[in-house]
């Protein structure tokens, strides 16, 4: 494993807990007057909590441009299903995050999506001796109504655990 890679991953993470104030949902007055991206980059500067899903599997969003945002979280032995490694929906709740948010990093103030198809495809089994390990998801299409994403789950070595794709309906909030 690329221990370095480790490294500036875990401080990253870090200081982005470091300045979170927590967990939380936004406000319909946060939605109408900020765009996807400014949603994004003020959760990351620690201006807006992390949703509480974050706490839940111990993940949080820690890079954000238009059309690319990624999640970081490490696999746990309290994410392990019955069979001895990462339960799938570890995998397919950072999968769905990185693309969802992709799309929403594109929309404008006033905008929300809601996902309606999710398609994951599982590489590797996780187990929590693999480190961190990031989801990144890039807009492939935003419209006026539907939004498409792709995603990948990868380890420090860039190795593929999950992939996925995404479909969401854009509306006015």
């Amino acid at each position: 494993m690329s221990q370095h890679k480790r490294e500036e991953w875990q401080k990253l993470y870090d200081e982005v807990l470091a300045r979170s104030p927590g967990t939380g949902g936004l406000s319909m007055e946060n939605l109408r007057e900020c765009s996807g991206l400014e949603l994004f980059q003020k959760m990351i500067a620690g201006e807006f909590p992390r949703p509480p899903i974050s706490d839940t599997l111990g993940f949080s969003l820690v890079e954000a441009e238009k059309g690319r945002v990624v999640f970081q979280g490490t696999p746990q032995h309290r994410h392990y299903n019955p069979i001895g490694s990462v339960h799938g929906g570890f995998h397919a709740t950072l999968l769905d995050s990185c693309v969802a948010c992709a799309i929403q990093s594109t929309l404008e103030a006033g905008q929300g999506y809601t996902t309606i198809e999710l398609k994951v495809n599982y590489i590797r089994a996780l187990t929590d001796r693999v480190g961190p390990v990031r989801a990144e998801g890039r807009v492939i299409h935003a419209g006026k109504q539907i939004g498409t994403a792709e995603g990948k789950l990868v380890d420090a070595d860039g190795k593929l655990y999950a992939h996925a794709t995404t479909t969401c309906l854009i509306f006015n909030v």
